[in-house]
């Protein structure tokens, strides 16, 4: 990964001590001229480098995503 990464939002990953969840837009991810994506992190300790699970989301599957997690959320 190359690209700048801007962190939009980062809050407490629940049922850890000091584990969180970031989201980020990532710039030419893989490359010049690549597209943009989301990044969606968790890291189980708080001021970690890296993230230690991430997924890179297209913005033009960010609806269905949004979609997606509405329904799990409603599965509760």
């Amino acid at each position: 990964m190359s690209g700048k990464n801007t962190v939009l939002k980062a809050f407490k990953l629940a049922g850890t001590k000091g584990g969180e969840i970031s989201v980020s837009k990532i710039e030419e991810p893989y490359g010049p001229k690549s597209d943009p994506v989301v990044s969606i992190g968790i890291s189980l300790k708080a001021g970690s480098e890296e993230p230690d699970w991430k997924a890179h989301i297209p913005y033009e599957n960010l609806d269905e995503l949004i979609t997606a997690l509405q329904e799990a959320k409603a599965q509760k």
